[in-house]
């Protein structure tokens, strides 16, 4: 199964940013779609974005696009460069692994979770 290990969480005020790195500590790369996830405080975890490790296809939830880039940042780390900050993005941010994206797209698909890094934007 793999393993990953995200870094990069903090506070920032609003306009500020944030970036965020995954890492397939196993060094598997067994899954081919790397994604992101955010839980907000009181709410169900959403999608985010997600590549694959070809890093050729990407998608984004509509309320990130635009702002939020995710990226393959070397052979075994995926990151999310997170601009222009708003109280909305606070939550916990998880990396997520899928064999497609319509399994990354979907929280119930994934295959394997990492243990999160919490972001707070204060207004």
């Amino acid at each position: 199964q793999v393993q990953l290990v995200e870094s990069g969480g903090g506070w920032v005020q609003a306009g500020g940013s944030l970036r965020l790195s995954c890492v397939d500590s196993g060094r598997t790369r067994s899954s081919s779609v790397m994604g992101w996830f955010r839980q907000a405080p009181g709410k169900e975890r959403e999608f985010v974005a997600s590549i694959d490790w070809s890093n050729t296809t990407s998608y984004y939830a509509r309320s990130v696009k635009g702002r939020f880039t995710i990226s393959v940042a070397d052979a075994y780390t995926v990151s999310l460069q997170m601009n222009t900050l708003n109280p909305d993005d606070t939550g916990v941010y998880y990396c997520a692994a899928a064999p497609t994206f319509y399994h990354a797209s979907d929280q119930s698909r994934v295959d394997s979770w990492g243990q999160g890094t919490q972001v707070i934007v204060s207004s």
